[in-house]
């Protein structure tokens, strides 16, 4: 195994047209590495260690980072269309406008996370810790958020159509002008849960009733 600057320059002299797609990168040292833009599609970083790394517009499709540390690393717009994140280190990252349509994040830690205007479209995020985690604006088109903790998370208008929230926490969370169209909440924690201007049509409701929109007549 190379020691950490070796793997560091290993990885920087690789880069051949800002490319190393499906490279074989698991248990690497890359600690704060720089690989904004680089196309990383396909590679496999399963245990790899990216604290700080900036990987900023990076692409990232059906990359493996499976119980990667990507604590507090830059993804801001970067492409995870249908990687594997699954119980990878996510605390404190900036997702802010990244692409993670159809990704796997099972029981993946994005505590304090910043996923603003992040789109989550078909994500697979059941038992994934979001506590306090700002998702203002993000797109989470039928997400599995089973069993996730949201506690404290800020959902200001995001997306939750057809998402499915059964048994998740959403104790604390802010859903101001969030839309929960058909949204399963069966079972979830609604304790102090901020739900002014929340949007709701056909929405299971934690106690099994459907939530339809209330009609004004004058």
């Amino acid at each position: 195994m190379r020691n950490y600057a070796d793997q560091q320059e290993f990885i920087l002299s690789q880069i051949t047209n800002k490319c190393l797609h499906h490279q074989d990168l698991s248990g690497y040292d890359l600690n704060g590495i720089d690989l904004r833009a680089v196309d990383l599609s396909g590679v496999n970083l399963v245990g790899a260690d990216l604290r700080g790394a900036n990987l900023c517009g990076s692409i990232l499709t059906r990359a493996n980072l499976s119980n990667a540390n990507l604590m507090q690393a830059n993804l801001r717009e970067a492409n995870l269309h249908e990687a594997s994140l699954c119980e990878a280190n996510l605390i404190n990252a900036d997702l802010t406008q990244a692409n993670l349509c159809g990704t796997f994040l099972w029981r993946v830690k994005l505590t304090d996370s910043k996923l603003w205007g992040t789109s989550l479209c078909g994500a697979d995020l059941s038992e994934a810790d979001l506590s306090r985690a700002i998702l203002i604006e993000a797109s989470l088109i039928e997400a599995n958020l089973v069993r996730a903790n949201l506690a404290g998370a800020k959902l200001c208008g995001a997306i939750l159509l057809e998402a499915n929230l059964t048994e998740a926490n959403l104790s604390g969370a802010d859903l101001t002008w969030a839309n929960l169209t058909k949204t399963n909440l069966s079972e979830a924690n609604l304790w102090e849960t901020n739900l002014i201007y929340a949007k709701f049509r056909d929405t299971i409701m934690p106690d099994g009733t459907i939530e339809q929109p209330q009609i004004v007549v004058y």
